[in-house]
């Protein structure tokens, strides 16, 4: 395995597009020295995400953060909103902005999206919505989502982040609620460094989240709406178009890497790796592992200490929970009790690396590592 002097490991990486390609498009900026306000560049990367995609409209913002808040003003959500306790802290901290109680329920036990069958009992006289996450793309229940939502007057906004590409039944599930957002970070399958987007029906939101994004402008005299400023630049775009151009190959390249490591870690007890979802299109962004410990023979944190000593950086996504964080753990719904589920696999869960760069050799001695670890001194 790797020595303390190789190089580190981490959980992702960005793949980036030639040096070559980016600055030809850089030197297209320079001449017309347009860098943002809504450029061609971002025009055009609007257009042809959504044809990639296959949604109606998408509009880019400068990051996924600034996209959800923008997307519940943008449907006036207010009061309470049902959430999930298992996801980064951003899906909470943009209802936390918008001045909303976030309601945690927990989570189903196989997908790690949220329960359905947990939501009803969560809704309130005060509740406005339902954001659920699709957690490491995978799709959460929406048929079911959807039928709570219709019952009780809620508007459903999905926090897509890892969703990027993903379809179940061969739709788009960018298409399941009122809206969904994306994150484009460095650390997401797809990238533009930093940036967001949401994801609508109607020309008429998408005009009103390109107002959102630029102060709530209509035009140089009028300001419709108080908005905020969340515009994509052009320098982002612009490495988007670049990352666009490969990513059927970028995605096509971590299946392999995903089905490499199921074959390598199927037989070692205590270890579980996600059973995919028939006729779900995945895009591989993470693969996560549960430590059965009582099986494993070992706690999941000295595993994951284990393999940070070989420079093997995995990442606890997600622990602790959102409920435990210091903003949130004294609400109600934030109690261990009513959210065992999640509380349970927050315990067990390591990511393990998987990037587009990452070598074949170097899952076989993860796994390998992994496998000899759990009857060490046993």
């Amino acid at each position: 395995m790797q020595s303390k002097k190789n190089p580190k490991v981490f959980v992702t990486r960005p793949h980036m597009p030639p040096l070559d390609s980016f600055n030809h498009l850089l030197k297209e900026i320079w001449s017309t020295k347009v860098l943002t306000n809504n450029g061609p560049f971002v025009t055009t990367l609007e257009n042809q995400l959504a044809d990639y995609l296959e949604v109606p409209h998408i509009s880019l913002y400068s990051n996924g953060t600034l996209a959800l808040i923008a997307a519940l003003h943008a449907l006036n959500i207010e009061g309470e909103v049902i959430t999930t306790p298992y996801s980064f802290v951003a899906t909470s901290h943009a209802l936390w902005w918008n001045n909303i109680k976030p309601i945690f329920v927990d989570i189903d036990p196989d997908t790690f999206c949220l329960d359905p069958g947990k939501i009803e009992e969560a809704i309130t006289e005060k509740t406005t919505a339902i954001l659920p996450v699709h957690v490491y793309g995978r799709p959460c229940k929406a048929a079911q989502i959807q039928r709570i939502a219709q019952k009780h007057g809620l508007k459903v906004i999905y926090d897509a982040a890892h969703a990027f590409g993903v379809k179940q039944g061969g739709q788009s599930v960018l298409l399941e609620g009122d809206l969904s957002i994306l994150s484009f970070h460095a650390t997401k399958v797809y990238n533009t460094i930093e940036g967001g987007a949401v994801v609508c029906r109607t020309a008429e939101m998408k005009n009103k989240l390109s107002q959102l994004r630029n102060f709530g402008f209509v035009n140089e005299v009028r300001v419709l709406r108080p908005g905020i400023n969340a515009k994509m630049n052009e320098l982002q775009a612009a490495y988007g178009l670049l990352q666009l151009e490969t990513i059927d190959q970028q995605i096509a390249n971590r299946k392999q890497k995903t089905l490499l490591y199921k074959s390598l870690l199927k037989d070692v007890a205590g270890i579980r790796c996600y059973e995919d979802l028939e006729n779900v299109q995945y895009n591989y962004g993470y693969f996560p592992i549960l430590v059965e410990s009582a099986v494993y023979g070992k706690e999941r944190d000295a595993l994951y200490y284990y393999l940070q000593q070989k420079n093997i950086f995995g990442r606890r996504y997600f622990y602790p929970l959102i409920s435990e964080f210091e903003p949130y753990n004294q609400l109600p719904s934030s109690s261990t009790g009513n959210l065992p589920i999640a509380y349970d696999i927050s315990r067990k869960v390591i990511c393990l690396p998987m990037y587009f760069e990452l070598e074949d050799k170097l899952i076989i001695e993860i796994c390998t590592s992994i496998a000899d670890f759990s009857v060490q001194n046993s």
